[in-house]
C-alpha cells in the first residue's frame, strides 16, 4: 500500500508533483514509457470556467471561496479570480512530476491544489518557473538545468515554515493508475530525513524527497473530499 501511495506523492511536488518526485519509477522500468514527449499544447488546456471550478474543488469551500485562482494560459499561469485570504488554488499539469516519471508528459493529468500563504510564497514560484520553461519549448533536461541554476542564484526560494497545501478534489486526475487517488494534505519542508515517522509500518504519513525542488514532501491522507463527502467508500 505504501508503494502505491508513494507513486502518487509525486503530484504534489503535484509535488508537485504530482504531485511530487520519484513517482511511478518502478512502473517506468517495467514498461515502455507511455508518454515519451510533450503532446500538442491544446491537450493540456481546459475551458476557463471548468479549470476555475476544478481548482476551487481542491480545498473546502470555506478556504477556496476567498482564494486566488490561477488558470493555465499559452505562456504560463494567469490570474482568473482575485483572492482575499492569501491562498492560491490552481490545477497542476503533468510536468510538475519528476523528470524520470513516465507520466511527465501525460496530457490527462489535472491535479487540483490549493496552497496556503507560506506555500504561495515558497512553492508556487517553482511551479510557475517549470510551467513557463515547458511552455517555452524547453526539454526535460533544459528545464532541470534552468531550475537548478535558479536555485543556485537564489532566484527560487526554499520552503517556508508552515508551507502546505490541500489536494482534496474528487475530480482530479493524478495518474492513469490511480485516478483521483485519495484526498490528502501535503507539507513542504527543506530536504530532511523522515523525522515525522513517515513511511513506518502503521504510520498515516508518507514522505518523498524531491532533489530538483530541494524539498521533502510529507503527505497525509484524509477521510473526506473537499465537498464533505466520505472518501472511504469511493472507488479509486
Amino acid at each position: 500500500m505504501n508503494g502505491k501511495m508513494a507513486q502518487t506523492i509525486a503530484w504534489a511536488t503535484f509535488a508537485l508533483a504530482l504531485v511530487l518526485g520519484g513517482a511511478w519509477q518502478a512502473q517506468a522500468q517495467e514498461q515502455k514509457e507511455p508518454y515519451p514527449s510533450m503532446a500538442p499544447l491544446d491537450q493540456y488546456m481546459m475551458a476557463r470556467q471548468a479549470e476555475i471550478a476544478l481548482a476551487q474543488s481542491a480545498a473546502p469551500e470555506s478556504i477556496s471561496r476567498d482564494a486566488e485562482v490561477l488558470v493555465l494560459g499559452p505562456h504560463g499561469y494567469e490570474t482568473a479570480v482575485k483572492g482575499t485570504n492569501g491562498f492560491v488554488c490552481m490545477v497542476l499539469r503533468s510536468w510538475i512530476a519528476g523528470t524520470d516519471d513516465p507520466n511527465f508528459w501525460n496530457p490527462k493529468i489535472r491535479a487540483a491544489i490549493c496552497l496556503n500563504p507560506p506555500a504561495v510564497r515558497s512553492y508556487l514560484p517553482i511551479t510557475v518557473k517549470k510551467t513557463e520553461l515547458v511552455l517555452a519549448g524547453r526539454s526535460k533536461a533544459q528545464m532541470s538545468e534552468s531550475v537548478k541554476a535558479a536555485f543556485d542564484k537564489k532566484e527560487l526560494p526554499m520552503p517556508e515554515s508552515g508551507a502546505m497545501c490541500y489536494m482534496m478534489s474528487k475530480h482530479s486526475y493524478l495518474s492513469d493508475r490511480d485516478g483521483h487517488w485519495h484526498p490528502h494534505l501535503m507539507f513542504f519542508v527543506p530536504q530532511t530525513d523522515a523525522v515525522w515517522g513517515a513511511d513506518l509500518p502503521g504510520s498515516p504519513i508518507l514522505a518523498s524527497k524531491d532533489t530538483l525542488d530541494r524539498l521533502t514532501v510529507f503527505l497525509i491522507p484524509v477521510g473526506k473530499w473537499s465537498d464533505g463527502t466520505d472518501a472511504s467508500t469511493d472507488a479509486h
